[in-house]
């Protein structure tokens, strides 16, 4: 009887602590996301390598970027970040994106920062029928 009630508090005392262990876990492993706004989109031009998307300061300030393509895909080569400030960052980018993928997400130089515009450089095939969707987002 002793045993079986020593063996009912240890079993009890190891499903606390597990419970308690994997919300701390949780915590640390999983920060806040931040909330995340579509910032602007643009279908890609075949007959040109090159797309920007303008944002304006009432858009807020962010801390990262994301670029979702849709309808077709692209090989993106390069994004440019312009700031409110005038300063730049160049993200290379390099990768082949099909139809619904998505890029990393890509954090911006310093603190929260006030985006002007964002500049895409990528190739296409010509022959495509559709075309690319891509759609910008930043993270407040």
């Amino acid at each position: 009887m002793k045993n079986q009630l020593s063996l009912g508090w240890m079993l009890l005392f190891s499903l606390v602590l597990q419970v308690y262990s994997s919300e701390a876990f949780a915590h640390t492993t999983n920060p806040p996301q931040g909330r995340w706004e579509i910032l602007g989109k643009t279908m890609v031009n075949y007959s040109l390598d090159r797309d920007e998307i303008s944002v304006t300061a009432a858009e807020g300030e962010f801390s990262a970027i994301q670029l979702k393509v849709k309808k077709a895909g692209i090989n993106m080569h390069k994004v440019t970040v312009h700031f409110g400030d005038g300063s730049t960052q160049d993200v290379d980018i390099r990768n082949d994106f099909s139809a619904g993928s998505e890029s990393r997400v890509i954090d911006l130089e310093g603190k929260k920062r006030i985006i002007k515009k964002v500049v895409f450089w990528y190739d296409t095939k010509a022959l495509r029928k559709n075309r690319a969707l891509i759609e910008l987002w930043g993270r407040h």
